[in-house]
């Protein structure tokens, strides 16, 4: 039985609209219909959107499309601290949702979102779409497959260099704002992903530029002790540095008992995706250079007597697949399947963000409640 295409109105075309959520419906006119789009001032029928190739309603206001009975997702790709009063209207006007990162900037606003998205039957994702990215994927593989052995010491880092600001309610004091809020959310997802919820978290965030109101600069520790199934305790280290001039950025370092993960540069998808022109479903989409793979240093089976010899080899990074995440939701909604991204594995993002914030305060580690 074919199904009809999700009926769709997205809240935003800014970066987030127009980068990642647009350009990715609209490869998949059969699994969404781009019914109207959030814009405040327009030019022309379609608004912003025509860039696609879609002639969406126009609106201007959140509430015009939620009063509308062909709606049926919502997608919110705007500032932070509207995330969670946009979402929680979506629902309760009966609507199914796709929020951005930060998905609230409180641990409670986002288990109330779950619980009132439980209690009237949608789904409610978070777009976490670095799950997708190349490098993560390739990481996630050499792990799950034994390839580095037991690990014992996981570092991320999304650094850039930035001296004058961009968006203003990026870097202001308001909720959900700071980079810990900004990109800290996904290397902290990731990091769960991978290893779960740690048991004890220590932070350090600063503000080392000096460009706004709120942190710029972070360091995040999670500790994971040793157990049955682990011999060896982990140390994750999550970074994100505004001032590093490094090119291309450090990205991975990971060590396990059977061998090491070094990696520089980002995921390309974003900046393909910002460049519009190579189509979404072109096979060479997400597929990164070869100057930036991963650098695989194994031990030789024999590393109790030849404790040195290592065999070191250029790791072709894994394909970045961001519209694996649109296929997912539209499952999610016409065939009732689990999400990829769990609404509950967002929330304990945020809630690992407030530890962190309260641990740099406070200067002192604390444990995570299980």
């Amino acid at each position: 039985m074919t199904l009809s295409p999700i009926k769709t109105a997205v809240v935003g075309v800014g970066l987030s609209g127009m980068v990642f959520h647009l350009p990715l419906l609209a490869v998949l006119p059969e699994l969404f219909e781009i019914h109207t789009v959030v814009e405040r001032n327009p030019r022309g029928d379609g608004g912003k959107a025509r860039k696609f190739g879609v002639t969406p309603k126009v609106v201007s206001s959140i509430e015009e499309a939620l009063n509308d009975p062909e709606v049926e997702l919502v997608i919110i790709g705007t500032p932070n601290a509207t995330h969670y009063s946009f979402a929680k209207a979506a629902l309760l006007a009966g609507k199914h949702v796709l929020v951005d990162k930060p998905i609230t900037p409180t641990y409670s606003q986002a288990r109330e979102l779950l619980d009132l998205a439980n209690a009237k039957n949608l789904v409610l994702y978070a777009f976490q779409n670095r799950r997708w990215d190349s490098d993560f994927l390739t990481v996630k593989k050499l792990i799950n497959d034994g390839t580095l052995g037991s690990i014992t010491e996981f570092e991320s880092h999304f650094d850039r260099f930035r001296t004058s600001l961009r968006v203003n309610w990026h870097t202001s004091d308001q909720p959900g704002s700071g980079l810990v809020y900004d990109l800290g959310t996904h290397l902290i997802d990731q990091a769960l992903v991978l290893f779960g919820r740690p048991q004890t978290i220590t932070a350090f965030l600063q503000n080392v530029a000096g460009l706004g109101d709120v942190e710029d600069n972070f360091t995040i520790l999670l500790h994971y002790p040793s157990h049955s199934q682990k011999p060896h305790p982990l140390t994750v280290i999550l970074r994100a540095n505004c001032l590093s001039a490094r090119n291309p950025q450090f990205r991975y370092s990971i060590k396990g008992t059977k061998g090491v993960f070094t990696k520089e540069g980002v995921d390309i998808q974003e900046n393909q995706l910002k460049a519009n022109t190579l189509p979404v479903l072109d096979p060479l989409f997400g597929i990164e250079p070869h100057d930036i793979h991963g650098l695989l240093e194994i031990l030789q089976p024999d590393f109790t007597t030849v404790k040195t010899r290592r065999v070191h080899l250029l790791l072709h990074s894994e394909q970045g697949t961001y519209v694996s995440l649109y296929r997912n939701l539209a499952v999610a909604i016409r065939n009732d399947e689990r999400p990829d991204v769990k609404w509950e594995e967002a929330s304990t993002v945020i809630q690992l963000i407030e530890l962190a914030k309260q641990s740099s305060m406070e200067g002192r580690t604390l444990e995570v409640p299980v």
